[in-house]
């Protein structure tokens, strides 16, 4: 019996780590930007790749944006072609030929309709830059290539649409003319394709790169869960690196053929993404440049030769939008993008995570809403783990059962704790009971209940999505407070005393639960465990109220199951 409930308290105490660090750990907040920030980044050195290293030339903000104004002065303050899809709205700047404005159309900062959209890029001079760029590096640094500070002329298409390409030029003087267009889909997928025109009497050796810059740590949910910052597949394997670690690192570098890499956000992303059979080296950076972080995600081609009187072209693909699971599905393999539906944190239990995934979306097409297709999806996870519950509720009924025969041994032998072993192992065996064969079912189930907790955490389909009354955002915590009686008193409490209705409705389900379980034998081990219900009841209380409503369906469940089974066999609830 002993066995039984330590496995059980180390399984209460693994689950209290998982969901207690973000309380007692939380995330640093971002560092405040600097007062002059310069939105630097760095063109990738082609001394990563096999040809003879050029002198790299920095892709830093251009010279006459002016430090920390507001977004929209930013923008005015840059000639623009503005980017209208169903998807996003925003802009290209012509000085420097970067996407750097960029909001998601269909999402927006609260549930509110009438907020704004969520900004996902924004330009140098701004509170936090975020951009896209792309460009050439020479293995002749005397050769004049665009910058940061390259003013590049529009050829054709007054606005990047679906229907309707962008594209620009630039000459260099010096026999070379620079091309590049920008398309893009309904969606979140820009196609960006560079050409160079050599007119000139010499050979001209190009690298071409691309490169997402992202100035200032963002804010992160802080939890070990969720990977927030750089990431890319490469060669097939999936890599992540923290910000924090990649502060340490300073520079991460990976040789691959294909994959991609960006920078991810709970529920955004942006992705540079090479062309699938070309071998190129990517790069995750940071710098410490006038007291404020930078990071850059960058990939750096091999050196191509374009002749005189001849052209080479170079493309890149960019993701910058919502990580919505079926259209990474639908874009990797339209572009033969390799796993880039790992863009999502699924974890470890992948092959649950993402069939639990599908079949939420499927129950909630059906229902016409998330949090019925949360408690619908729940039901059938408890009949498909049924018999293995039900093998350990009906151990625990009977271990329950026999508790006064165990108290009275304890009372007899209590001081002989050898001889209480044995007289307990002797009643177990006379009643035909196995204090282990609990185990088992509890342990197969501890992965469907991560993976479906892990769904519900990390996809963005639980985002805004209301259930009933006053639950407007699944993906929010439960916005009422009993220390506020629920809004009549005028005082905002300290978080740790935020303690919403759902969470305490939880709290009392997990109470009913663990009195219907048998009581362990050590005084102390009983109190340390009756004490969980409360502190899961605060812990929870931070959490999105999509994963409490679950939490509280599936311990109800689990009650009435267990209640049945107690009453078949006789012991008393």
């Amino acid at each position: 019996m002993n066995d039984q409930r330590n496995l059980f308290a180390a399984i209460a105490v693994s689950v209290l780590i998982l969901i207690g660090w973000q309380y007692f750990m939380p995330a640093k907040p971002p560092e405040p930007l600097s007062a002059t920030p310069q939105a630097t980044a760095t063109a990738p050195s082609a001394a990563l790749t096999q040809a003879q290293p050029p002198a790299a030339p920095a892709a830093m903000a251009p010279a006459n944006v002016n430090p920390i104004e507001a977004r929209a002065t930013a923008l005015n303050n840059s000639r623009r072609v503005s980017i209208q899809t169903p998807s996003l709205h925003g802009s290209i700047a012509l000085l420097g030929g970067r996407i750097d404005d960029l909001t998601l159309a269909k999402y927006r900062e609260t549930p509110d309709p009438d907020s704004a959209e969520i900004i996902l890029l924004s330009p140098a001079g701004s509170p936090s830059p975020y951009w896209a760029e792309f460009g050439w590096v020479p293995t002749d640094p005397t050769v004049r290539v665009p910058g940061p500070d390259t003013l590049w002329s529009p050829q054709s298409g007054s606005a990047l649409t679906p229907e309707q390409p962008v594209v620009l030029s630039w000459d260099n003087g010096d026999g070379l003319r620079f091309i590049r267009t920008f398309t893009v889909d309904e969606n979140y997928m820009f196609s960006v394709s560079q050409r160079v025109e050599n007119y000139g009497t010499r050979p001209v050796a190009l690298h071409p790169f691309s490169l997402l810059a992202r100035t200032g740590t963002p804010h992160t949910e802080g939890m070990y869960i969720l990977h927030e910052g750089p990431l890319g597949v490469f060669n097939r394997t999936l890599s992540e690196t923290k910000y924090d670690d990649l502060k340490k690192d300073g520079v991460s570098r990976h040789e691959s053929e294909g994959g991609w890499a960006g920078i991810t956000d709970k529920y955004w992303l942006t992705a540079l993404v090479p062309p699938a059979k070309e071998q190129t080296t990517a790069r995750f950076v940071h710098q410490r440049i006038d007291n404020t972080d930078r990071y850059q995600v960058d990939y750096m081609g091999g050196a191509r030769t374009v002749a005189p009187g001849d052209s080479l072209d170079a493309d890149f693909h960019l993701f910058a939008g919502a990580k919505q699971v079926g259209m990474l599905d639908s874009y990797g393999e339209k572009y033969n993008i390799d796993r880039f539906d790992l863009a999502i944190d699924f974890g470890w239990f992948y092959f649950l995570t993402k069939p639990f995934f599908y079949m939420l979306q499927i129950l909630h097409s059906a229902l016409g809403n998330m949090g019925l297709a949360i408690l619908a999806l729940t039901v059938i996870l408890k009949l498909a783990m049924f018999p293995l519950a039900n093998k350990s509720y009906v151990s625990m009924s009977k271990m329950k059962k026999l508790q006064p025969a165990v108290q009275a041994l304890q009372a007899r032998f209590g001081e002989d704790k050898m001889r209480l072993q044995q007289e307990m192992m002797i009643l177990y065996k006379k009643e035909k009971v196995n204090p282990l064969s609990g185990c088992l079912p509890v342990l197969v189930q501890i992965p469907v209940f991560f993976a479906l907790y892990k769904v519900l955490f990390v996809t963005i389909e639980m985002r805004h999505a209301p259930f009933y009354g006053w639950i407007h955002d699944l993906s929010a915590q439960d916005p009422t407070n009993i220390f506020t009686l629920f809004g009549l008193l005028p005082w905002t409490t300290p978080s740790f005393l935020h303690l919403g209705l759902w969470p305490l409705i939880m709290g009392v389900t997990m109470y009913f639960q663990q009195k219907l379980n048998p009581q362990p034998p050590d005084p102390v081990q009983a109190k340390v465990l009756s004490f969980l219900p409360i502190l899961f009841t605060f812990l929870l209380a931070n959490f999105s109220s999509g994963l409490v409503i679950y939490w509280a369906w599936n311990n109800a469940l689990s009650i009435a199951q267990q209640w049945m089974i107690m009453r078949r066999l006789g012991v008393k609830p």
